[in-house]
């Protein structure tokens, strides 16, 4: 049974059609890359699963849900109780250290608590670097880091815009070896990247462009 589920699903900003018509289902424990070049609608889409944006038309179902009717404020708290996200620029608070950014997290769902946050922190391989600033840590570093905070309110699915995108080639593996760990043990997790490299390692690829799914191996430029 599928975990997500958008019905005919647009997205219009004035004249522009960011997202045209999209009809998506994602099982539990799927590892999925949304893949197409910069302009297709990767991040529209993602945003809409994350409870950061609204469809103009369509249905979206998470977990049995329908999200589409709730207003900002009921998104809000659904992304805190459901989503996990992390982004290709890190957004760590820079004079907070490695644990506290991700007992943030834990602030806007329920209490923070430093073992919690070391706990997910352990799960990155990143206790020895609690106490850094984001600044006395590598791009890997900071990027294990978001995981982490992803991971401490137990998010029913994992959303990577574009994770590796900053990252150089040994830290890139390093994270999407951690993904790959996640969805191992059955976490549910969906990334944009636009690295077809990247996108290879997900149990299945869907492409974007201008909007609208595209079969594989059209043109998508």
């Amino acid at each position: 049974m599928a975990l997500i589920k958008l019905d005919g699903v647009s997205k219009t900003y004035g004249a522009v059609n960011a997202l045209d018509n999209i009809t998506l289902a994602i099982d539990k424990g799927e590892l999925l890359a949304i893949m197409g070049p910069s302009g297709s609608g990767k991040t529209t889409l993602l945003n809409i699963i994350g409870c950061l944006d609204k469809a103009s038309r369509g249905s979206v179902i998470i977990d049995g849900a329908d999200i589409s009717p709730l207003s900002r404020a009921e998104l809000t708290k659904r992304r805190r109780e459901t989503i996990g996200l992390v982004f290709q620029q890190f957004h760590l608070i820079p004079h907070l250290t490695a644990v506290e950014n991700v007992m943030l997290a834990q602030y806007y769902h329920s209490l923070p608590e430093r073992t919690e946050a070391m706990e997910a922190l352990a799960r990155v391989g990143l206790e020895q670097r609690a106490d850094h600033l984001p600044s006395e840590l590598s791009g890997g570093e900071q990027q294990r880091t978001c995981v982490a905070r992803a991971l401490i309110n137990r998010p029913t699915v994992i959303l990577a815009d574009e994770p590796t995108g900053n990252l150089d080639e040994e830290n890139e593996e390093l994270v999407m070896g951690l993904f790959e760990e996640l969805h191992g043990e059955g976490h549910t997790i969906i990334l944009v990247t636009h690295d077809q490299e990247i996108g290879s390692r997900a149990g299945r690829q869907i492409r974007l462009a201008h909007g609208r799914t595209v079969a594989a191996g059209q043109h998508v430029s």
